[in-house]
């Protein structure tokens, strides 16, 4: 995965897949002006994790979690796009198992001006969750808020320097290269209806990611190779006061925006996410491409 604040699990439990679909023309000047991902190093690439449940609690409700992790990003000609599916089996201890695929996908703006946002999940191939959404800009006097067409009628105001989850990862690899070691900032990625989160991250030491050998030819040795850190993220939803935080994780995060393993601890319970393919993507940019974007109304 590429964006920090989208690697939170809890989107294992949420979904998203993008559907108005809008025809956008390339212009290769502004993409090179305004993609500072690209400029920053971070490469387009697709990943597979697969999911499991690493300890729990005896009061934890779940007996097991397992599954895997589809993750997809790459520039287009204005915006970044992430697109996530999870296939996941929960395990009760007094309930047969549950089977949940979900898909989450974001469209941010390389100038930071527009994000959309939709998540869907399904169980036996009937969806029974769905999410839609679009943040409108900030004029003068107005503040930017998130505006959902599902559910109707939800709309978020989001504080002054809310960022998305590209801006956010890209500020924390300015931290790394800057040297510091913490940083604090509010994120919105839209993957639920509690709104902005504040997020606490700490800059560990600098790993080195081994690939296991029966995944070599499978994982591209050119990303993993990058340099890579520690990091471990802290949330606070803003729409709940609470001392301590909903979940947190720690993530082996790569310069080049790949993630490679991460574990997510909650009140109850533990699970790991591990890398187990990796490829190159080639960017998006295309005058003919087609890029999903939900429209505010």
């Amino acid at each position: 995965m590429t964006v920090l604040s989208s690697a939170k699990t809890k989107t294992i439990c949420a979904c998203v897949s993008l559907s108005l679909m809008t025809v956008f023309s390339c212009s290769s000047l502004n993409a090179a002006t305004l993609d500072r991902a690209t400029q920053a190093g971070f490469k387009p690439h697709k990943a597979l994790y697969d999911i499991k449940l690493s300890s729990r609690k005896s009061s934890a409700r779940v007996a097991n979690i397992k599954g895997k992790m589809a993750y997809e990003w790459q520039p287009g000609c204005d915006a970044w796009t992430a697109n996530h599916h999870f296939d996941m089996i929960y395990e009760y201890m007094e309930t047969p198992p549950v089977r949940i695929k979900s898909d989450f996908s974001t469209y941010e703006s390389f100038d930071g001006k527009d994000f959309n946002y939709t998540s869907q999940r399904k169980q036996a191939d009937m969806v029974y969750e769905e999410i839609r959404g679009a943040v409108l800009s900030s004029s003068e006097n107005v503040a930017m808020k998130a505006v959902y067409s599902i559910p109707e009628d939800l709309v978020i105001g989001l504080p002054e320097g809310t960022l998305f989850p590209m801006a956010h990862t890209l500020d924390v690899l300015k931290k790394i290269r800057a040297g510091k070691k913490f940083y604090n900032a509010t994120i919105f990625d839209g993957s639920d209806e509690e709104g902005p989160v504040d997020v606490n991250s700490f800059i560990g030491k600098e790993m080195h990611y081994i690939t296991p050998d029966a995944l070599k030819d499978v994982i591209d040795q050119d990303l993993v190779e990058s340099k890579s850190w520690n990091i471990r993220l802290a949330f606070f939803p803003l729409s709940k006061v609470e001392p301590t935080s909903d979940y947190e994780m720690s993530l082996t995060f790569h310069e080049n925006g790949v993630i490679s393993n991460m574990d997510i601890d909650y009140a109850d319970f533990s699970i790991t996410q591990t890398l187990v393919a990796l490829e190159k993507l080639s960017g998006s940019c295309d005058s003919d491409a087609v890029v999903d974007k939900e429209e505010p109304e």
